[in-house]
């Protein structure tokens, strides 16, 4: 099993990545999520990694952060329906903190609102995970001390509004971030941001 790759970022996509391990070219699926945090071309980087053995391929998936790739091995493997495609469609679609928060409160309209994630769906994610032991306890916990700050929620509220009109999840997050960087510092309403962004879009 494949736990982490360190080398040279070759390719840097939305969707995937490819590190040069000593001459060594390895493809990596990689959410959202993770390609906000990726280094520039060139840069010597650590990825952690799960690995699925399928009959017809050996498939790759990527992560910036351990809490990522945490969140990930939960969904495909404790939720059923839940495949590694829509488990990164989830971490594309929102932050592992604000996911967290949204199952411990059982918080479907949230949920549902990520791309590939139904009404039905998020019910079964919240009973799913909410039913693991010391799972529950332990998110009450990182919840309470570490909440979504009120921008990342605000932010997180614009980019599913812009999904939600039809955007791609990666436009909305870039344009999201734009609009947010052009003021730091300032607390901007979704509503406002979804305005700021859509300009960006056009």
């Amino acid at each position: 099993m494949i736990t982490f790759l360190e080398g040279i970022l070759v390719e840097a996509y939305p969707t995937h990545v490819v590190l040069n391990v000593h001459g060594v070219g390895y493809h990596t699926l990689i959410p959202l999520s993770s390609y906000d945090k990726i280094p520039e071309v060139g840069s010597h980087f650590r990825l952690l990694t799960h690995m699925q053995v399928r009959e017809d391929a050996h498939v790759l998936f990527g992560f910036a952060s351990a809490a990522e790739r945490d969140l990930f091995r939960l969904l495909i493997n404790h939720v059923s329906g839940i495949g590694p495609k829509t488990a990164l469609d989830v971490l594309s679609g929102v932050s592992v903190t604000i996911f967290k928060a949204a199952v411990v409160a059982g918080d479907v309209k949230s949920l549902s609102q990520v791309k590939g994630i139904g009404k039905k769906t998020a019910e079964r994610i919240i009973v799913e995970l909410k039913d693991k032991v010391g799972v529950a306890a332990a998110w009450e916990a990182a919840s309470a001390s570490h909440a979504p700050s009120p921008r990342d929620q605000e932010m997180n509220d614009a980019i599913l509004a812009l999904i939600a009109l039809g955007y791609k999840q990666v436009d909305a997050l870039k344009a999201v971030k734009a609009a947010t960087d052009a003021k730091p510092g300032v607390e901007i309403p979704s509503d406002e941001l979804v305005r700021e962004a859509l300009k960006r879009l056009a």
